[in-house]
Formats: structure tokens, sequence, C-alpha cells
């Protein structure tokens, strides 16, 4: 016979750095608007401890959310993906139990956000970096009906590794230096998924916000980034909503098991993490 009650369900987000994320304050708010009892923590975690980490959780623990470094470590752990995971190679969702299932939220969460910012429109775009989510961008500029794409990152490796995606998927793909101080191509709509510390020569940022359009900034802390900065003259959309629409996905694949199954009264859930935000 137990004794002390019910085990608590956990939850957590995992990350490095993971101070400033915002996750717990996200699904803390729908949980206790849905009524459902769970604990959602952050952990620091790195690459090199991923594994160790996750095989150390025990029964209690319902899912995971993962950020910068750990997708693509969560996308070789998951027994089974989603589409969109195995498209993009990235998971920033476990879903634990006898069976691990990790979904790719941040390309509907990326979507939403676009649209809902009226950003959706674009047809020539710029995506600054190279990781997992540069990747996740990608999918949903195609998604959204985009046909071309400038790609800058730091290295010439990873540019060609990104193009070579974007091509598989059907985007038309140029490639640049991240720091290159040629004359940019002018596009509707730049994703920036640098760090929000990232700093680039002021005459870059400059050329990119001259003729880089909307700016979608996946990085939110700090606020604002040097990036951000330079963009004066067109309209900017700040990271925290694609973490807040890429957060009802996670909570629904928490309750449900399923990111397409609306959450009890969702509208009310959003404009509560919404709340939260602010």
């Amino acid at each position: 016979m137990s004794v002390g009650g019910p085990a608590v369900t956990r939850l957590a987000v995992w990350g490095d750095p993971i101070d400033h994320s915002r996750s717990p304050d996200l699904h803390g708010a729908a949980y206790r608007l849905l009524g459902v009892d769970w604990e959602y923590g952050r952990r620091r975690v790195d690459e090199d401890g991923f594994d160790a980490a996750l095989d150390g959780l025990d029964d209690t623990w319902r899912g995971l959310s993962l950020t910068m470094p750990l997708k693509e470590r969560a996308h070789a752990r998951a027994d089974l993906l989603d589409e969109d995971a195995r498209l993009t190679g990235a998971v920033n969702t476990l879903l634990l139990g006898e069976e691990i299932r990790g979904f790719n939220t941040d390309v509907s969460g990326l979507t939403s956000a676009l649209l809902a910012g009226g950003f959706g429109s674009a047809r020539s775009a710029r995506v600054l970096g190279g990781g997992a989510t540069a990747r996740s961008a990608l999918v949903s500029l195609l998604r959204l009906g985009a046909g071309t794409v400038e790609l800058r990152t730091r290295r010439a490796e990873q540019a060609a590794e990104l193009a070579g995606f974007a091509e598989r998927i059907g985007l038309r793909a140029t490639t640049a230096e991240l720091a290159s101080e040629e004359i940019p191509p002018t596009v509707d709509l730049t994703i920036s998924t640098l760090p929000g510390t990232a700093v680039l020569p002021d005459a870059v940022m400059m050329a990119l916000a001259s003729r880089g359009g909307a700016l979608f900034s996946a990085a939110y802390a700090p606020w604002p980034t040097p990036l951000v900065r330079a963009w004066t003259d067109a309209p900017v959309l700040s990271g925290l909503e694609m973490l807040l629409h890429q957060a009802v996905r996670q909570i629904r694949i928490f309750l449900h098991g399923d990111p397409e199954k609306e959450l009890p009264d969702e509208a009310g859930v959003l404009e509560a993490m919404r709340a939260a935000l602010r």
C-alpha cells in the first residue's frame, strides 16, 4: 500500500542555456486552467548529458520539451516520430512511456505565429542560422507558399547542408555567409534563428534590415536583440509567439497524445498562456 498520496506527474523543459525559458509560465498557466495537477519545471541539460538524464527518469515523468541544443539528440532517442520530426530531423517534444514518441511542434507553431502576426503571405524569405530551428522554418515557409529563400550561416558546410534540405522539400535556395557584406537580395520576410545575444557587424545588420522585409526573431531573451534593434522600418515579431503556439500543441500531446486534438476551451487556455507571458 502506498503512503504519501499519489505520485506527482512531472514534465519539464530541457536545454542549455535554460534559465531564460518561459515554457514553465506557459505550461503552468494552461494546466491550472485545465484543472490538471501536473508539475512542469526546467533543467539545464547539455548534449553530452542528455542520454544519461533521459535514462534517469522514472515513471512519474510524462514528457519533455526540448530546446537548443537537444533537438537532434531527442530525435535520435525517439522510438516513434511524427511527420515533421521525420522531415526535419529534429524533436522538441517527447511523450514518455513504454515507447518514446517524438514530435516537432516548432513547424506548426511557427506557421501559426506567422499567420497570426500577418506575416503569412511572404513569397521570398531569408533564414539566418543553420540549426534545427532553421530546418523547421524552411518547412513552415514552404507550407505558407514561399518559393525562394536565401540561407545565411556561419559555416559553408552548414549552408550547403541546409540548402540541400531546402531543395529536397521544394524551395529554391541560395546561400551566403552570415556576415557577408555583399548587398543582399530583397525579400519579404527574414527569419532569424540566431541566439538572442548574437551580434553581426553593424553594416551587415543594417543591410539585412533595409532589404529584409518583416522580421521574425526566434530568440526572445534578451529583448530586443541586436538584430531587432537594427530593424527600424519594418514589422518585427518576437519568438514568444512561436513559443506560445508550439506550446499549445505540446500540451495537446501531453494531454491527449495527439498534436491535432484540441484542448478543452482551447481559446481560454491560449488567452491564459498569453497573459502569463505579460
